[in-house]
């Protein structure tokens, strides 16, 4: 038996080779397409997402995980180590995170069992996730994890910029005029996360393309501070010459020990929409 095993929901957008080299359990959320219900990553993909999206011109609904479903992860995790860290998307965004303490009273789990609000979401919770899956390896004690973890949660910088409004429109985070504006006038929005909340930074205006390597560009002091080991490109459909001069401009402003691209899962994807990237690192 393992001494800690990592569980995390889908939205931590972690890439397949990241979450078998820290042997991660991952549980799906929920998209709802309509009257139909679908796991996110299981029987749905983001360009299924994006097709029914714009031939409805409605907007998909996401959810957490049922009760039942949650118990029934952290017992496989229960049976594979001796404790768990279970890495959710920020509470203020989803009710992931109270299921799965109620799944861990429900089976009295909780001196074995940590349940983490990451305060984000998408590859902001991953990178928290890495540093635990690096302190697993050096031999870390589960409460020197812990505490490291909550040291690094407020430092997490997770920011993007979108292409449309509109799936931020249908979902309700933006208003139909605003939408109607910013997609007439080319206005692409950065978007934050504070706090466990997402908040509207600067507005770029233009082609997407000179857009992201703008918004690149405007972090180059950010990304001095920030710390080495781990820096995340996430985007929810970019061409891939795109994403390569983006690795080589974060490149040119500071060196990172790993930088990764990963693509943004369906439920970030149903948010956000088509064509959007971002740029996630935790500061020093």
């Amino acid at each position: 038996m393992k001494d800690i095993v990592i569980l995390t929901d889908s939205t931590s957008d972690l890439s397949e080779e990241l979450l078998g080299r820290y042997e991660i359990i991952k549980f799906p959320l929920h998209i709802h397409l309509g009257d139909k219900e679908y796991s996110d990553g299981v029987d749905i993909n983001p360009q299924d997402i994006y097709d029914w999206s714009e031939a409805t011109k409605e907007t998909p609904k996401t959810s957490a995980i049922s009760l039942d479903t949650a118990i029934t992860y952290l017992k496989k995790a229960l049976e594979e180590a001796k404790e768990v860290f279970c890495f959710c998307i920020s509470e203020s965004m989803s009710s992931c995170y109270s299921v799965m303490n109620m799944a861990v009273q429900e089976l009295e789990a909780e001196d074995r069992v940590h349940i983490i609000d990451s305060a984000n979401l998408s590859t902001g919770i991953g990178l928290l996730i890495v540093e635990c899956g690096e302190m697993m390896e050096k031999g870390k004690t589960a409460a020197e994890i812990l505490q490291k973890i909550e040291e690094m949660k407020p430092k997490v910088r997770a920011s993007f910029v979108v292409d449309t409004l509109t799936y931020l429109h249908r979902g309700g985070r933006c208003s139909g005029a605003a939408a109607l504006a910013g997609n007439t006038l080319k206005i692409h929005p950065s978007i934050y996360v504070e706090e466990g909340k997402m908040y509207a930074g600067k507005k770029y205006r233009g082609k997407m393309e000179r857009v992201i390597l703008t918004y690149v560009e405007d972090m180059e002091e950010r990304l001095k501070k920030a710390k080495k080991d781990h820096l995340f490109i996430t985007h929810s459909g970019c061409s891939t010459e795109l994403l390569n001069r983006v690795k080589s401009l974060v490149e040119e402003k500071a060196e990172f020990k790993n930088i990764y691209i990963t693509r943004a899962g369906g439920v970030v994807s149903s948010h956000c929409g088509p064509g959007t990237l971002g740029v996630l690192f935790i500061e020093e």
